[in-house]
């Protein structure tokens, strides 16, 4: 299995009846800070979020305001996702891979290295997240990130 060379950042295709689409629209709704996109993008009840900011949030209306937060405060995140394998079944796709990107924040700017696996489930047509796990392995950097969102 060889990792894909392609980049998603969202600026591309987001057709969410692809897996690389979801993907898509997953970036351009989590680095256009757009909720109503982010929303659109998982599944509201049969969803886990594990990642750095957030601990484990289960459902949307767990989920939700995490994201609020993120895009309503200060610091400013991008990433994009690299160096991924797509894993793919009739209706359920794991992509796992890598995120980077930068945050900034009152003249502090980060650059960030994500390890990062996502679950789709395929649903009328469309792939909708139903899982999301994300890490950063430098501690030093993983509590920068925390302070500089969570702040």
């Amino acid at each position: 299995m060889h990792p894909s060379k392609s980049v998603i950042s969202g600026d591309g295709d987001t057709d969410p009846g692809t897996p690389t689409g979801a993907l898509a629209e997953f970036y351009r709704a989590f680095n256009g800070r757009d909720l109503a996109l982010m929303r659109a993008n998982w599944h509201p009840e049969e969803c886990v979020l594990d990642n750095p900011l957030g601990g484990i949030r289960r459902g949307w209306d767990e989920i939700e305001p995490l994201y609020a937060s993120v895009f309503e405060g200060a610091a400013r995140v991008r990433v994009v996702f690299f160096d991924y394998t797509l894993h793919l079944g009739r209706d359920l796709f794991c992509a796992a891979g890598r995120e980077r990107g930068q945050l900034k924040r009152d003249g502090l700017s980060l650059e960030l290295a994500i390890r990062t696996s996502r679950l789709y489930r395929r649903l009328e047509g469309r792939w909708c997240q139903v899982h999301h796990h994300g890490s950063i392995e430098d501690p030093g950097l993983l509590q920068q990130y925390r302070s500089a969102v969570l702040a």
